[in-house]
């Protein structure tokens, strides 16, 4: 399928061919008979990614602050790949569509296919062909409203919940200052609701087009006809709240709404305008000033829009879904009224030279929508045949499989291409001798797509029956959300392939028992969890030069994690599991690495509210290592110090920039790394290496297990108040 994408680094528009969503649980496909360019919004992006690298930097402050603590924490290196490969990746737009369902996902009752659906979401209701569509972001057209008009339902959702905010009463006089698409559709709302409206646009074309909607006055904001009516409508008091639906740097807006508002009046922010509230000017009038948060009530919240949990109507009267259902519905009944504001449609095709119309301004519009081929036409093309799974072929004695023929090289496939597979893993795979990425596999088309583009995979889908259903795929990567990690792997070792699965291996204790009944069942354990820290190059060098011991050690190890931004998937604890059990596997296998054992018991305490967790692993031997894994420690400070003490000698790895071996004669690293290398490098190596030849896959599978349980039995022991005593693998 096609779709409209863009190049943040290069600013390149493009319409591209990618695969096409699959249709999961919770949502439905839908295929886009029209799209809405917001000429706001989608327009200022693409502006955006025209700039130059100091250019984009200055408009996004908030991004570079955090560039800046990525590189100290994870080093240049890293830093830049995952910057780099962030910009140069294809961007989607688009987030207003309205077309037919296709596919009718799991848990969806109330549409089927064939149903005209309006759909919302920057990913989800994209200029696409098709789109997979949650819950949530879709709302049913009613009878007999055309599909170009229903496309406008999200602007019109964002129109409508900035609206709600200032809380409008009839009689009411209001003041809209910006009447591009969303002040048009501002304005239109209001006079639905009995409010008398002043528009205010420098574009006289703009300033008609609002009166003959229903605008009782517009003007340029440096005329005084616009002052003039405002004190005429209001008997000189000013207009009981102002819009703001403005763009741009000036800071004319805001004092402008300072000067016509009324005394304790309402301002809303609706658009992304300077806002440098002249202190004087609003405390003396005592203006209340409120932001509108796009579509309303649910959005950025994953649980509703991601896992369809609406809000009681009780406690959350418009939400997302209602707010867009009202919008049609107004449609519907002729309250409000969307054609004049379409100034060109254009077919889907086009779309590129749409937009850098748009842009360079030669094509002049509020409102532009691109029309899809025609539905009933398309319909008729047959489905590509569906990929059979083959019986699941078996790997032999467990621990090797048979030798690849000389000179054939190891054909891997991805299933996820997020931020680590792309910043930490396939850099590394790319081009590398005796190496073939064959296919990426996710969720949605166009990360698939990037993927493709800068790391020469054969193909693209979000089709994972067909990747393992393909026989001349060797190896399948797992490097997706958490929760998937231990149905993905089961799936792909009961499909004969080798596994290099991220960590965590699993989130419960039944997850992880699914993992093993798979392994058991087909005979094939040639299992990877991505557990690098053991491969770093400095702390193995380390390791070799303590070397032996001969009594019990104790090893201490503080990882200063810091805080998560808010609305990171880490802390979606319901689905993806407690941030210690995603990623404390890490330290738990370095620590059992360094002692060359597995542990036999873990004990775990935790500060109020889970923040800071003391982890105590004891060994056969005596052994112990206490993980510090604390989330309250200051940001400069390095993220994993370690100290391994055994035999009069002590081993320091300060960040995997330098270490040391203190003995009779001190040893410290010869010099500080240009990069932080925490052995993905050498990981993968290995990993391909030992499907290659058919050897001993790079960490006993009991490792992996006794590590993936010993990170599992932390909340385990956190919940009952004393050390969990580990089963030994059989």
């Amino acid at each position: 399928m096609k779709q409209v994408v863009q190049n943040y680094k290069s600013g390149e528009l493009a319409l591209l061919d990618v695969p096409v969503p699959g249709c999961k649980p919770g949502g439905v496909l839908v295929r886009s008979a029209y799209s809405l360019i917001s000429t706001g919004t989608e327009l200022m992006k693409v502006s955006e990614a025209g700039m130059s690298m100091v250019g984009k930097a200055r408009s996004r402050p908030d991004q570079v602050a955090k560039v800046v603590q990525s590189v100290a924490t994870n080093g240049v290196g890293p830093t830049y790949r995952k910057v780099m490969g962030k910009l140069d990746s294809y961007t989607p737009l688009g987030y207003s569509l309205c077309g037919v369902v296709e596919q009718v996902g799991a848990g969806i009752d109330d549409v089927k296919a064939g149903d005209l659906v309006a759909c919302a979401g920057n990913e989800h209701a994209l200029h696409a062909e098709l789109n997979w569509v949650p819950k949530n972001l879709y709302a049913p057209v009613p009878d007999g409203l055309a599909a170009r008009h229903a496309a406008f339902g999200t602007v019109g959702s964002i129109a409508m919940q900035g609206v709600r905010q200032g809380e409008p009463r009839l009689g009411e006089v209001a003041l809209v200052i910006g009447l591009g698409l969303i002040g048009q559709l501002v304005a239109q709302l209001l006079t639905a609701s009995g409010v008398r409206v002043v528009g205010v646009d420098p574009d006289p074309a703009r300033c008609e087009l609002a009166e003959r909607l229903g605008a009782a006055a517009s003007g340029d904001p440096d005329s005084a006809a616009v002052a003039h009516a405002v004190a005429e409508l209001t008997d000189g008091h000013g207009v009981d709240q102002v819009y703001l639906a403005a763009g741009g740097g000036s800071n004319q807006p805001v004092e402008l709404a300072a000067r016509l508002c009324r005394d304790r009046g309402r301002v809303v922010d609706i658009g992304k305008c300077r806002l440098d509230l002249p202190w004087n000017a609003y405390y003396e009038k005592e203006l209340d000033v409120r932001f509108s948060r796009s579509y309303g009530p649910g959005r950025y919240d994953p649980a509703y829009e991601l896992e369809g949990r609406d809000y009681p109507i009780g406690y959350v009267r418009w939400t997302e879904r209602r707010n867009l259902a009202c919008f049609l519905d107004l449609l519907a009944r002729g309250r409000v009224d969307v054609e004049p504001l379409i100034s060109h449609t254009a077919p889907f095709d086009d779309a590129v030279e749409t937009y850098r119309g748009l842009q360079d301004g030669d094509l002049k519009a509020v409102a532009v929508l691109f029309r899809y081929p025609d539905h009933e036409e398309e319909a008729q093309e047959a489905e590509a045949p569906a990929v059979a799974v083959p019986a699941v072929r078996h790997a032999g004695a467990g621990t090797t499989a048979p030798a690849r023929a000389a000179g054939t090289p190891v054909r891997l496939a991805f299933v996820g291409a997020g931020n680590y597979a792309t910043s930490m893993l396939l850099p590394h795979l790319a081009g590398r001798e005796g190496v073939e990425l064959s296919t990426v596999v996710t969720t949605t088309a166009l990360s698939a797509a990037n993927a493709q583009r800068k790391f020469g995979f054969g193909a693209a889908t979000t089709d994972l029956d067909a990747v393992l259903g393909d026989p001349s795929v060797d190896a399948v990567f797992v490097v997706t959300r958490h929760s998937s990690h231990a149905e993905l792997t089961r799936r792909a070792l009961l499909a004969g392939k080798a596994v290099f699965v991220e960590k965590p291996l699993a989130l419960t204790e039944e997850e992880l028992a699914g993992v093993l009944a798979a392994v058991e069942e087909s005979g094939n354990d040639r299992l990877q969890v991505g557990f690098n820290r053991r491969f770093a190059p400095l702390l193995r060098e380390a390791k070799q030069r303590f070397g032996a011991r001969t009594g019990p050690a104790s090893l201490r190890y503080l990882v200063n994690a810091g805080r998560l931004d808010h609305g990171s998937w880490y802390l979606r604890q319901g689905t993806e599991g407690s941030r210690f059990a995603g990623e404390g596997g890490h330290f738990v296998d370095t620590a059992s690495w360094l002692l060359d054992s597995d542990p036999v018991s873990v004990y775990a305490t935790a500060t109020p509210g889970n923040e800071d967790l003391q982890v105590v692993l004891r060994y056969p031997d005596g052994s112990t290592a206490t993980i510090s894994y604390v989330t309250t420690g200051s940001s400069g400070f390095p993220k994993e110090t370690l100290d391994l003490i055994a035999d009069g000698r002590v081993l320091r790895l300060d960040d995997f920039v330098r270490a040391s071996v203190y003995d009779r004669k001190r040893w410290v690293s010869s010099r500080l790394p240009k990069a932080r290398d925490k052995g993905q490098n050498a990981e993968l190596a290995a990993f391909v290496r030992a499907v290659r030849t058919g050897g001993p896959m790079p960490v006993p599978l009991e490792s992996l297990v006794a590590t993936t349980a010993a990170t599992l039995a932390v909340q385990t022991g956190l919940a009952g108040g004393a050390p969990v005593t580990l089963a030994r693998p059989r």
